[in-house]
């Protein structure tokens, strides 16, 4: 309960005025009450007898204008009441103060009734009236914004500018047939330019624009442009600016069901988007005003206060305060409405601005929810992003869902890094898991580092259960990672040797366990021979390879490095005849060390004939060889293979005579021998009227390569002839160039200067195509070759012949 409330009690609201710091409510018993803010009755005036029509403020506050019903008119300062009294014979529907009031020398006001009349002082300190307009009925609405005085009459609604003394437009109203004192016309300044106009279900947003000095002539200097026009579905009862939008108060009329008559249903406060010809509702509320139900629609007021967003809208016996919807109302919104997590989203995102609400406390509302819905594994996520880093919180929380029983939903989302819980939750924790599931244990204690928790109390622990279950592979695994977090690592071999887990060499190199592994080398061996021999070979310095004697150990050494193991090669010819034959022949290729003796000798006793073939070619018995190839394997390829390494003529001599009579081996001679032998020789060996499979085939074949032969060597002979001519043209090219001879030069013969020091003598001079020159006299006698003379340096060492080139003389 305030003072309004008092007030509406006894009489009845009739117009109020909004001011930054105070309200002004007019009454309909002629009564002006000052209200604080908050509504509390602050100062209380008499005026009249009957309704008070119109309030007006100027920008200060400091001066207030009121008019009423019975034609008084005062305007009067709040804390001095001196100021304009004047009773006149006609109602007063409104007055208006100039914005800069008490600032103004002039003292400017307005007053509508039949007439507009303009108010001011003069140099005598008395008022001057004078009319403004007048003739179109009772002016019903004036705003004064700037130098722009705006009033709508019957007829429509103009604007006057003060500081030119000229009306500047005429807005006619659209629905002539609403009587305008039932439907009076709503004015707002938008800013200092522009007006809008609402007038039945009609809206006009109309701006002040100056005109160009060319178009003047005698015109008003500025004009007016209407920049949207639509209409709505309600009366219009007030409007206000809301940035680019419009806040609208309308009167609503809506059907009866039962009767053809229309009532008086709650007015609405919609918030628009004004576009050219049409608008967007961006929102819409009824409100629940006392007597709706008697309300007309001249009975409804809006009025703002621009400074804090805030509108109140007036009707005979209620008054309503709306403002914009702040973050922490959408948030009240939600909550109400259970949306916690948005409600959470939003005031994450506005944290800076909510003054009511408090971020933890809504995400350990959200928390409750999800707790009440069953819905825990959310409910333990959301305490990551809710409790951060607030231990005790947090603390709460796991004995919270201890106590519901459902401490595995939180654990995996438990703090684990700098900052942490207690010891004692971590393990009460563990402890729940090794109850009740062991997979669920092991997991905690791979993903938890062992310092969260205490770690020999967890180890008695599993211990107690295995004595239960010896051999369960789950307990047993996270027993070893446990007794590697406490650096016992000869207890987590001895148990993953045990278990046979891969991770058994990966805990050998990381902690350097080779002292402990050698009286455990065939255990690694029988888990993993590969990765054993890696590891072993890997680390020689530590584990000697003389202590290491094992079968696989020396193929995979002899693998990683040929002479390595040197003295064991001849113990592993008989273990891989033994056991891995496979790798038999490929040890004896590569090998250098092995006795070739004593392997042949393996070889032969059991009877491995491709390894015995290979070590009698090694020892060159090449003959011997390619008889076992032909009659124990009986693999004319792998005999005519054998041929083509050795390149030897008495070997395919051999092979030729052992084919002859048998005609599936004579074609598989005819078939490959034809770019190493002369098939020729083949062919009139083989007996006349011995059947021989695919003979033609391997004819066709021979042919067919014979021309590619001929094919190649003309090539080849094109390609020799082309290189010929051109290094010949190369070499003519080289040999017709002068040479030249100067003082530097030298005789090869007699080492004096090759040309004499007097020029005007005679001389002659033999100059050979390699650049050597001789004095003629020193040049020894022509060769054996009438007629041509050749360097003897370059004879002497072999580089070929030079003939002379030229010979000078003067």
């Amino acid at each position: 309960s305030n003072g309004v409330t008092e007030i509406l009690h006894k009489d009845a609201a009739s117009c109020m005025t909004v001011h930054d710091k105070f309200l002004a409510l007019g009454t309909h018993f002629g009564k002006v009450f000052l209200l604080d803010i908050q509504g509390n009755l602050t100062q209380k005036f008499e005026i009249s007898s009957v309704k008070i029509n119109q309030i007006s403020l100027d920008e200060s506050g400091d001066h207030v204008g009121i008019c009423s019903e019975d034609g008084k008119v005062q305007v009067f300062g709040l804390y001095t009441r001196e100021g304009f009294h004047e009773n006149f014979d006609c109602p007063i529907k409104v007055v208006a103060l100039h914005p800069q009031f008490t600032r103004s020398n002039y003292k400017q006001f307005v007053t509508g009734g039949n007439k507009l009349l303009l108010y001011e002082r003069n140099w005598l300190n008395r008022w001057k009236m004078s009319i403004l307009h007048e003739g179109e009925g009772t002016i019903t609405n004036i705003q004064w914004r700037a130098n722009l005085i705006a009033w709508a009459n019957n007829v429509g609604v103009k604007i006057y500018d003060i500081s030119t003394k000229q009306r500047i437009t005429n807005v006619l109203r659209d629905n002539v047939s609403l009587r305008p004192d039932m439907y009076p016309c709503s004015l707002c300044w938008k800013d200092n330019i522009t007006l809008i106009v609402g007038w039945g279900t009609s809206i006009k947003i109309c701006v002040v624009k100056e005109r160009n000095p060319t178009e003047m002539r005698d015109l008003p200097s500025r004009y007016v442009e209407i920049v949207s026009a639509f209409d709505t579905e309600f009366f219009i009862c007030g409007l206000a600016p809301l940035a680019d939008q419009l806040v609208t108060l309308y009167f609503v009329k809506e059907n009866s069901d039962h009767m053809d008559e229309r009532f008086r249903a709650r007015p609405r406060l919609d918030i628009i988007q004004p576009l050219p010809e049409s608008c967007e509702e961006i929102s819409s509320d009824a409100l629940t005003v006392r007597n709706f139900q008697d309300n007309e629609c001249r009975d409804y007021r809006l009025e703002h206060s621009e400074g804090e967003s805030l509108f109140y809208i007036i009707s005979p016996k209620d008054i309503v305060v709306a403002k914009e919807r702040d973050q922490d109302d959408h948030i009240d919104w939600l909550l109400e409405k259970k949306k916690y997590e948005e409600a959470l989203m939003a005031a994450e995102i506005s944290f800076k601005n909510i003054k009511r609400h408090d971020v933890q406390k809504i995400g350990m509302a959200y928390i409750n929810h999800l707790l009440e819905k069953g819905d825990y594994d959310s409910a333990a996520r959301k305490c990551q992003k809710v409790l951060g880093k607030n231990m005790e919180l947090w603390e709460n929380e796991v004995y919270r869902f201890k106590t519901i029983g459902q401490l595995k939903a939180i654990s995996q989302y438990l703090p684990r890094g700098d900052l942490r819980l207690r010891p004692a939750i971590y393990e009460m924790i563990l402890h729940e898991f090794l109850r009740t599931d062991y997979e669920g244990f092991a997991i905690l204690i791979r993903e938890w580092p062992g310092e969260l928790y205490n770690n020999m109390a967890i180890v008695q622990a599993v211990t107690d259960h295995l004595k239960k279950d010896p051999t369960n592979r789950t307990l047993l695994t996270t027993l070893a990672e446990l007794y590697t977090y406490d650096q016992r690592y000869d207890r987590a071999l001895e148990i993953y040797l045990r278990l046979r887990h891969k991770d058994v060499y990966q805990l050998i190199h990381k902690h350097n366990l080779f002292s402990s592994i050698e009286d455990k080398i065939v255990l690694l061996m029988d888990f993993d021979k590969e990765k054993a021999v890696d590891m072993l070979l890997d680390n020689e310095d530590k584990i000697s390879i003389d202590r290491v004697v094992e079968e696989l150990l020396h193929h995979k050494l002899f693998k990683r490095d040929h002479h390595k193991g040197q003295k064991y090669h001849e113990r592993q010819i008989g273990l891989y005849a033994e056991y891995d034959r496979p790798n038999l022949l490929p040890f004896l290729r590569d090998s250098t060390h092995c006795p070739l003796e004593n392997a042949l000798e393996v070889c032969q006793q059991r009877n491995f004939v491709e390894e015995t073939v290979f070590l009698l070619s090694r020892m060159g018995n090449c003959r011997r060889a390619l008889q076992m190839i032909m009659e124990e394997l009986e693999d004319v390829d792998k005999a005519i293979e054998f041929a083509k390494e050795q390149d030897d003529a008495e070997l395919w001599e051999d092979l030729i005579l052992y084919s002859i009579d048998k005609p599936p081996f004579i074609t598989g001679l005819l078939n490959n021998i034809g770019t190493h032998v002369d098939p020729i020789l083949l062919i009139r060996r083989i007996k006349e009227g011995m059947e021989i499979p695919n003979l033609r085939d391997s004819l066709v074949k021979i042919l067919h390569d014979y021309n590619l032969q001929i094919l190649l060597r003309e090539g080849c002979k094109k390609i020799l002839v082309a290189d010929s001519l051109s290094l010949l043209q190369k070499m003519h090219r080289t040999q017709i160039r002068g040479v030249r001879v100067d003082e530097e030069n030298i005789c090869e013969s007699c080492h004096a200067t090759i040309l004499p020091s007097d020029m005007a003598k005679p001389f002659s001079v033999v100059v050979f195509h390699c650049r050597h020159m001789f004095h003629k006299e020193c040049l020894p006698s022509s060769g054996t070759i009438p007629g041509v003379q050749f360097c003897n340096i370059c004879t002497a060492k072999r580089r070929g012949p030079g003939s002379g080139i030229l010979e000078m003389k003067k």
